[in-house]
């Protein structure tokens, strides 16, 4: 994709923190350094994202987007797109995000980029470029609806758009946070599309987890698509990425390592109970408000926090996250 028009391929990504990313293609193949995206207006494009007051879960200040905390001898402070706000027990921050998913792609046929973002929430939008193909101004973001209704996959859409069944105009798939794909089929035309309702064509992956966790390699939940003729046969095909937790495939411990894990696990318990703790006095409903209470409390906590990750260190994991590629290879119709 060359979102510029500059002759070089170019690369776009949606982020956790939800603002989105354009990687500049160079003459000798490679890629500039990030940049994130603004709209027309000049404002990074972070759909639902931004400054949400009292929207943490304990009433914290909450900002969804690219944030970062600094600790100083002066306090904790909170960078948000050149802007810095001092987080205090009076009035705590938070950071978020809304977990886009970008896609690029001539949605309105007029010869430039539009950008298809799903979020978090579900949500698919279309943002449309009302500038050029040389220069791109996103507008205003329209949700995109299908068989009248708005569409909405319950949490993590991850959008691709193909003309998967072959009348020349584009059709929507979506990934879902719980593993499926749905297809909503085009049926208006390549300058003025109208998605039908969803058919889906993968069904939720496997959402154990912990102890519950399977041993065997199988298909997990938040898929990212692509599609693409992947073995050449002339029918589009559908690649999905996902995540899953998988109990490691390793000997059970002897009766010695047992022993030794449980020792662990019994220093382990009173250290844990005792960061719940301190995160309470420092966030809780009866949070501290002594700025040199907080800081011994920070302190501390910096402690209790290295012990914890030394002890888990030493205890065999219980599950481990992958993330697999799955190839569905498309059937030619009978």
């Amino acid at each position: 994709m060359d979102l510029d028009n500059d002759g070089h391929k170019d690369l776009i990504s949606g982020s956790w923190p939800g603002e989105i990313f354009f990687f500049k293609g160079t003459e000798d193949g490679s890629f500039a350094a990030p940049e994130m995206i603004k709209n027309k207006d000049g404002e990074f494009i972070n759909i639902g994202g931004g400054i949400r007051p009292g929207g943490g879960i304990m009433g914290e200040i909450l900002i969804a987007g690219y944030a970062k905390f600094e600790h100083t001898s002066e306090g904790t402070f909170v960078n948000y797109h050149g802007k810095r706000f001092k987080s205090t027990p009076e009035k705590p921050y938070a950071i978020t995000g809304t977990a886009s998913a970008a896609h690029a792609v001539d949605w309105d046929g007029d010869g430039d980029y539009d950008l298809i973002v799903g979020s978090i929430s579900g949500n698919v939008y279309l943002l449309p470029n009302e500038g050029t193909l040389q220069s791109c101004a996103f507008g205003k973001e329209e949700q995109l609806r299908a068989g009248g209704r708005p569409i909405n996959v319950r949490r993590g859409a991850g959008p691709f758009t193909a003309d998967w069944d072959g009348d020349a105009d584009l059709d929507l798939l979506v990934g879902a946070d719980d593993g499926s794909v749905s297809l909503y089929r085009n049926a208006g035309s390549t300058q003025s599309p109208k998605l039908a309702s969803a058919v889906q064509l993968v069904p939720p992956g496997e959402q154990r987890s912990g102890s519950t966790a399977p041993k065997e390699v199988c298909r997990g939940t938040r898929a990212k698509i692509c599609v693409a003729d992947w073995n050449e046969d002339g029918l589009l095909d559908l690649l999905v990425g996902d995540r899953v937790s998988q109990k490691p495939d390793r000997p059970d411990p002897t009766p010695e390592e047992e022993a030794e894990h449980d020792r662990i696990r019994d220093e382990l318990k009173p250290i844990q109970e005792r960061y719940g703790e301190l995160s309470q006095k420092l966030w809780g409903p009866s949070r501290v408000t002594d700025e040199e209470q907080i800081k011994q409390i920070q302190d501390e906590m910096s402690t209790v926090r290295v012990r914890m990750t030394d002890l888990r260190s030493k205890l065999p994991r219980e599950y481990e996250t992958h993330g697999w590629v799955w190839l569905f290879l498309r059937k030619k119709a009978d």
